[in-house]
């Protein structure tokens, strides 16, 4: 719901589901609201989509599985001011994860994830029937667990209706500045990823790459799963998001700087990996090719918070900018009411 009360003028940088995310609920807010953003496809556009604190767990990281189920809920929240309030219904391409192992030792990494979710409180139901919840499982995977309250979404298709929402609140489009002095608001929110720590040195965020492929079902082919499917084959992770027209798989993890050309290698491995996890889609068509970089942090949590009295950060999201979209939301809306401005 739109505020009536016009609270100042706040500049967001960074035009990403962050970006935008925070720029939607400012302009909901009553502030006046103009996002930075360079026009290049960032990491949401090439993201997974995954909303999936559980699937995606490991020993030692607790809070980020904290945060990470507090933001699930708020986008599996009903009603007007809810999250996805707003967003076409066809966003949601998902509603439920398996995960799964394709040998001993992934089963074995697979049965300390649930150990790991049952000592937070979560626990999680083992199974070895993979194959009767996905039947288009490859012969032989059998260990696996499901989450049944993660969720997938079209990550283009939210990035492209979050800017149609700004649009339609008045938020304003500007292109990328080089320093925050140049920047003529309130009040500014940091929230250009990567590029974050340019504008306010020391941060620490740094790219790590990841490839991701985009599969398109033809005709004849055996049909699009209908959750998140998770692997871990050879110790290498490996997911299946359902799209409308298919599936996206990923992902790798590389050091390499900004560099963001996908490599054989890299594409060559998600393929095996995920031929290996479901045959069928070695008849799908090889649609996309396409790398991003991931803004992380030294200890995987995002950065979300006050830097000065002027300004605000929403960056290092890493893996999970989807999944925590809402909660950084709530967040920077809570810095922002104290402003008074």
């Amino acid at each position: 719901m739109q505020s009536s009360a016009r609270r100042g003028s706040l500049a967001v940088i960074g035009g990403g589901v962050i970006g935008l995310s925070v720029a939607r609920r400012a302009a909901q807010d009553g502030w006046s609201v103009r996002v930075h953003r360079t026009g290049v496809p960032g990491a949401s556009w090439v993201a997974g989509g995954m909303l999936a604190p559980h699937s995606e767990g490991w020993p030692g990281e607790e809070e980020l599985l904290r945060i990470g189920l507090e933001s699930l809920a708020l986008w599996r929240a009903d009603g007007p001011g809810s999250f996805l309030d707003g967003l076409p219904p066809a966003v949601v391409t998902a509603r439920e994860s398996l995960v799964v192992a394709v040998d001993r030792a992934d089963a074995a990494d697979l049965r300390t994830v649930g150990e790991w979710l049952s000592a937070q409180g979560h626990p999680i139901e083992l199974t070895t029937a993979a194959r009767e919840i996905e039947p288009l499982l490859a012969q032989g995977i059998r260990h696996g667990f499901r989450a049944g309250t993660e969720l997938a979404v079209d990550n283009r298709g939210v990035v492209e209706a979050l800017a149609a929402q700004c649009e339609r609140l008045g938020v304003q489009w500007a292109g990328p500045v080089d320093t925050l002095a140049d920047v003529d608001a309130d009040t500014c929110v940091v929230a250009n990823g990567i590029d974050a720590p340019a504008l306010w040195p020391g941060l620490p965020i740094r790219p790590v790459k990841g490839e991701v492929l985009r599969l398109h079902w033809r005709k004849g082919c055996l049909p699009v799963p209908q959750r998140v499917i998770r692997a871990r084959v050879r110790g290498r992770q490996v997911y299946l998001v359902p799209r409308g027209d298919g599936v996206v798989v990923g992902a790798t993890q590389y050091e390499h700087g900004r560099d963001t050309r996908p490599t054989v290698t890299g594409v060559r491995e998600l393929l095996d990996d995920a031929c290996t996890m479901m045959p069928a889609l070695g008849e799908y068509e090889l649609a996309e090719c396409a790398a991003g970089l991931r803004p992380m942090t030294p200890d995987n949590l995002p950065l979300v918070g006050r830097l000065d009295a002027r300004t605000l950060v929403a960056a290092g999201h890493g893996r999970s900018g989807f999944l925590l979209a809402p909660w950084t939301v709530e967040k920077i809306s809570a810095e922002l009411a104290a402003v008074g401005v």
